[in-house]
């Protein structure tokens, strides 16, 4: 059975940090590139950040640069996304994605943790 759980969410103050965490199973992680995103209410899904397979390659959305740090553990099944300087406006749900190397088509979801920042 195909599985993302990710926990680490919470409630932060302004500036605080934050270290999410992404638990794959039923699926061979390092054939999947991994993702997080994050979604305001009455919102679609913003990518957040993305890490190739083996953690080779990272991107991140303009909004997060310089902050936030997406990082991977295969032999822990594990993808995390370490937020620093948090700020109000990334209060929102977030969620895990696998894609599948060999088919894009392929995409597992988490169910997402909530991340507040506030004072």
């Amino acid at each position: 059975q195909v599985q993302l759980v990710e926990s680490g969410g919470g409630l932060v103050q302004p500036g605080g940090s934050l270290r999410l965490s992404c638990v794959a199973s039923g699926f061979t992680v390092s054939n999947y590139a991994m993702r997080w995103y994050r979604q305001y209410p009455g919102k679609e899904r913003e990518l957040v950040a993305g890490i190739s397979s083996f953690g080779g390659v990272t991107t991140y959305a303009d909004s997060v640069k310089g902050r936030f740090t997406i990082s991977r553990d295969n032999a822990k099944n594990t993808v995390y996304l370490q937020m620093n300087s948090l700020k109000p406006e990334d209060t929102a749900v977030y969620c895990c994605s696998a894609v599948a190397n060999y088919d894009a088509r392929r995409v597992y979801w988490g169910q997402g943790t909530q991340v507040t920042v506030s004072s």
